[in-house]
């Protein structure tokens, strides 16, 4: 069976999936795994043990870890019972398999994966299915306008639903009801979800979502990653039936819908789910997933994040990763060397994890090694396959973010299978890899542009020979990705920025990083005025070339800055990640908060907002929907901070022997139309 949804429902895991062309079945499994646990002392706490055995059927037990075979009981209860064997042993009892999802943990244990039909598919590339897909399009932000009057439904052809809000909602459970769609894409789904719901309830409607009328709900959270807050919003989730939320999937927005059913396939969760969680979460599920596979039980919460030390080890072994800071300015004929996957690569090859960490080199593998060189090998085929076969892009992206983040997993206090001192012995091999990289570009005669961490800009003639040479010594496999040019932008005292920069690649497109176009919170409108750059940057393939398009790009500036007060408010909005409800001083984005509130919008930190800034010296904004007017000086100055991003190519001092150019009548930066 192909199974397309999961959940524990009346004490076993329902299965929701498809046999061939036939339709979603949902069988139910009987299911009431038990959590283990073990104590440092047994017979200390004898009375516990003997009240277990007597209520919740617990027995003795031999169950293993990473860490190897460990006594204890198995007791037949659930999280509650084992939250109170924690305070009760004072905490000195180690538990285990607590908090594991109960459908995932079936799954694992029965070798089933969602999106697939057989465990040995589970890191192919290919996702065949025969999913029936509609999109539910409603008109306007949900967090402003709680309204539901335009509705356009995509199934083959798209039915437009509009007038009385009554039969608009009618006419929208009716064809929900009536196509029986498998998915069902909407955007900002997990907030009109709940409106969808109040509004039927009201009008006497059933929401139509769930083939058996449940639902499963996650709460609204804040939570602090990668040093910014985040936000999740309250999701509402059928049985039965995949639901994404198109706009706020990460894994989605990234992967598309195939991205999403790699991810569920992986993780062992519906992919619901799945569509709803972080990357970090991703790869936490898919080692949870292995663990139970491979009969290991997963630690409730973590004893051993880090081990005491000496200040002098701390001092030594926490450094980070390798940077080296470029000389700002454009440079010719630049070649980057990538690593593929350095992180992931470096736990696989020198098998490093919680428990070989002492002597990763005598030890015998390691669970992270083994868990993860299935996905970094996948990870590895599909990069390559991607460079024929482009519909493997959205699949290669959620690999790689996955890959990604196992890295900084190993350093989080409360990961399942990391540990402090392995996220450090991954850091300490990079920063070696990338030394002995820039050693060898030295020796053959390269200059060393800049460094960062994982990359390494070059200037020589045979940069397939350096590549070969670090490939070799290094034992990790390396891409390199020519640029005819590239820019690296200052920060402001003067010095290269690390990760600004934008480059030509030979068949004319330019990668961007860092800049105005690439960032969210960007309006469109100076998004496509930089695009709109680019895209005649791209026609030069030399530095001295760059001089003949000058004309081209500052007149698009020119046309950008003269058409900016008739621009369009809406391509005036910006996007922001709120950090914080109050603030300390005036400033835009308290602005918009109070905005937010001021419109009776329910706002947390680490949500997204969307604002126009209509008078920046009074701090005057609209959120997004409300916009009229804008401030025109407000976003000229937005607008010159961008042209200048760009008009740097062409001012930018070179390095000796390639003596910089300035362009007829022009000199400096021009800051105006």
């Amino acid at each position: 069976m192909w199974v397309l949804d999961s959940a524990y429902r009346s004490g076993g895991v329902d299965l929701w999936g498809k046999e061939g062309s036939g339709r979603v079945q949902r069988v139910h499994h009987e299911y009431n795994p038990p959590f283990f646990f073990c104590l440092p002392d047994p017979d200390a706490y004898h009375e516990m043990t003997e009240a277990l055995e007597e209520a919740y059927r617990a027995e003795p037990c031999t169950f293993a870890t990473i860490f190897g075979e460990c006594e204890g009981f198995r007791v037949f209860a659930g999280r509650p019972v084992a939250e109170a064997i924690e305070q009760q042993t004072g905490f000195a009892a180690q538990l285990f398999n607590v908090d594991v999802r109960r459908d995932q943990r079936f799954m694992a244990e029965e070798g089933i994966i969602p999106c697939s039909t057989e465990m040995r598919t589970r890191f192919s590339p290919e996702i065949p299915h025969n999913l029936e897909i509609m999109e539910i399009r409603i008109a306007g932000d949900p967090s402003l306008s709680r309204t539901c009057t335009e509705i356009s439904v995509v199934h083959g052809r798209t039915e437009r639903l509009f007038g009385d809000e009554r039969e608009v909602l009618s006419d929208l459970f009716s064809l929900v009801s009536a196509y029986d769609p498998d998915v069902v894409l909407m955007a900002h789904a997990d907030r009109w979800m709940t409106i969808l719901q109040e509004k039927g309830r009201r009008a006497g409607f059933t929401l139509p979502f769930s083939r058996n009328g449940k639902y499963r709900t996650m709460g609204s959270r804040s939570y602090w990653s990668y040093g910014r807050v985040e936000h999740k919003n309250a999701a509402l989730i059928p049985d039965g039936r995949i639901l994404i939320d198109t706009e706020e999937s990460f894994v989605y927005n990234e992967g598309g819908l195939g991205g999403v059913l790699m991810a569920a396939r992986l993780s062992g969760l519906s992919p619901s789910l799945a569509s709803r969680l972080t990357p970090g979460t991703l790869i936490s599920s898919y080692e949870t997933y292995e663990a139970v596979r491979r009969g290991i039980a997963v630690p409730f919460r973590k004893s051993d994040a880090e081990a005491l030390r000496k200040l002098a080890s701390l001092r030594t072994g926490d450094r980070g990763g390798m940077m080296f800071q470029p000389e700002p300015g454009i440079f010719e004929d630049v070649d980057e060397i990538d690593f593929t996957s350095m992180y992931p690569s470096i736990i696989v090859r020198a098998n490093l994890s919680p428990e070989t960490i002492a002597d990763p080199e005598t030890a015998e593998r390691g669970f992270l090694p083994i868990a993860l060189e299935p996905l970094l090998n996948m990870r590895i085929a599909i990069k390559q396959q991607k460079k024929t076969d482009p519909s493997v892009a959205g699949i290669d992206a959620i690999l790689k973010w996955m890959l990604v983040t196992c890295f900084g997993y190993t350093g989080y206090k409360n990961a399942k299978f990391g540990r402090i001192e392995v996220h450090e012995a991954i850091t300490a091999r990079s920063r070696e890899i990338l030394l002995q990289a820039k050693a060898a570009a030295d020796e053959m005669g390269f200059t060393v542009l800049h460094g960062n961490v994982d990359c390494l800009w070059v200037q020589g003639p045979r940069a397939p020979a350096l590549q070969e040479r670090i490939t070799r010594q290094s034992g990790l496999l390396t891409e390199v990705e020519h640029l005819d040019w590239i820019v690296f932008l200052p920060q402001n005292d003067g010095s290269g920025a690390y990760t600004r920069y934008y480059g030509r690649h030979p068949d004319g497109s330019v990668k961007v990083r860092g800049i105005a176009a690439r960032r969210h919170d960007t309006p469109e409108y100076i998004r496509k005025m930089q695009a709109e750059m680019f895209a005649v940057m791209g026609r030069a393939g030399s530095i001295a070339e760059l001089e003949g398009v000058w004309d081209d790009v500052h007149r698009i500036y020119r046309d950008a800055a003269a058409r900016l007060p008739s621009a369009p408010v809406q391509e005036m909005v910006i996007s922001r990640r709120i950090s914080r409800l109050k603030y300390a001083h005036r400033c835009i984005e308290g602005a918009a908060v109070v905005a937010y509130r001021q419109r009776g919008t329910d706002i947390a930190p680490g949500m997204k907002i969307r604002y126009v800034v209509r008078d920046a010296r009074t701090y005057q904004v609209d959120p997004a929907g409300d916009a009229e007017n804008f401030d025109i000086p407000y976003y000229r100055q937005l607008l010159e901070k961008a042209w200048k991003e760009v008009a740097y190519a062409f001012t930018a001092g070179r390095e000796p022997g390639n003596r910089p150019f300035i362009c007829p009548d022009y000199g400096q930066v021009a800051t105006g139309p």
